[in-house]
């Protein structure tokens, strides 16, 4: 009698511990996220198809099949900006480049882009598929304009290598003016803290509801890896040029018409302070309203000509505060120009020209 009632009760048992182990798989598939997390799962999910891989290649001549001809020149991230295919990345990650192959997320197929345009004082580039996938879905853009100090950031690129990868941070500080590779400085960078490495140039900074609101672009570390202060072209910026790079093939900026005397030349002649005009062109903006560049008589005599000292409001005294000051307008815009002739101080308006 004792050997039934023993199995009974290790039937029972037995059946007490399955249950358990059940319950334990069910809410080890079943989790729970917290909000935070599922706003971190969605903003990746519907993104992650918008952000591709972009391999520059230098192509030498020859056959394209040679591999021995065809040099990995780097590798960056980009994001699509339109359903014709239109791709946004970094200047820097494509301009060693003659070829580019784009990859995307979980697809096996490998997709060669032209450039249309760069823009490296803004460190912008625009590169059009040759043939699309079947699915395209452009990134939705957001506003640089309102951003604040501690909101939440989200960057996806391709770090080391390491495709489609996510992170996160805030944003550390706006505003910022950052050394860039076209040789004048970005204005108005977005400074964060999300961690960004070789691989992340060209891809996007989103916010919380999975909105564009910049380009990641460079980092400041002395070891070339994240050290917590990345910088991303504001997404104003990029909505202002890469639609004048997609109908023009290039940027249409304003201009005076003028070249500037190098500044070594100008301390020379004890000038300080303003911009002193090398050349004026012919037929140009300045030429119209008499400014006038450095001169040389017979003898081989330089005479300094008019020196600007400001453009509207802006003081100028570098090739980077007139870059900038410009930038402020648009082609055709009438602007005041200070200038000093014969130490006298002058002023007259002009309508700017497109360069």
């Amino acid at each position: 009698m004792k050997t039934p009632l023993l199995l009974f009760f290790k039937l029972i048992i037995l059946s007490l511990l399955v249950s358990f182990i059940n319950i334990g798989d069910k809410n080890s598939t079943d989790r729970d996220y917290s909000p935070e997390e599922l706003i971190n799962i969605s903003i990746f999910k519907n993104n992650v198809e918008k952000v591709v891989n972009v391999s520059t290649i230098i192509q030498r001549s020859g056959s394209f099949l040679m591999d021995e001809n065809r040099i990995p020149a780097g590798a960056g991230t980009g994001f699509i900006w339109d359903k014709e295919g239109h791709i946004v990345t970094n200047y820097h990650v494509v301009q060693n480049g003659n070829q580019f192959i784009i990859s995307f997320h979980n697809d096996k197929n490998s997709y060669r882009a032209k450039i249309i345009g760069v823009e490296p004082k803004k460190d912008i580039a625009v590169l059009k598929l040759e043939k699309r996938p079947a699915k395209l879905s452009e990134i939705q853009l957001g506003d640089s304009k309102g951003l604040n100090v501690g909101q939440k950031t989200f960057a996806i690129g391709n770090p080391f290598g390491l495709d489609h990868t996510m992170t996160t941070g805030i944003v550390s500080a706006v505003g910022r003016k950052v050394e860039g590779i076209g040789g004048v400085k970005i204005h108005d960078m977005i400074q964060t803290d999300a961690a960004i490495n070789p691989g992340n140039s060209g891809g996007p900074l989103l916010d919380s509801k999975g909105r564009l609101i910049g380009m990641n672009t460079q980092i400041l570390s002395g070891s070339g890896t994240s050290s917590g202060v990345g910088f991303a072209v504001p997404v104003n910026t990029i909505k202002r040029i890469v639609p004048q790079i997609i109908k023009h093939g290039k940027v249409i900026r304003p201009g005076l018409g003028i070249s500037l005397l190098p500044d070594h030349i100008k301390f020379r002649f004890g000038i300080e302070s303003g911009l002193v005009i090398g050349t004026v062109g012919e037929g140009s903006a300045a030429a119209k309203v008499g400014l006038q560049g450095v001169t040389q008589d017979k003898w081989g005599r330089v005479y300094i000509g008019d020196i600007i000292l400001k453009i509207g409001n802006t003081v100028v005294n570098s090739y980077d505060d007139i870059y900038h000051a410009l930038d402020k307008y648009k082609v055709g815009d009438e602007v005041e120009i200070e200038y000093l002739r014969e130490e006298k101080v002058k002023k007259l308006s002009l309508k700017l020209d497109p360069i």
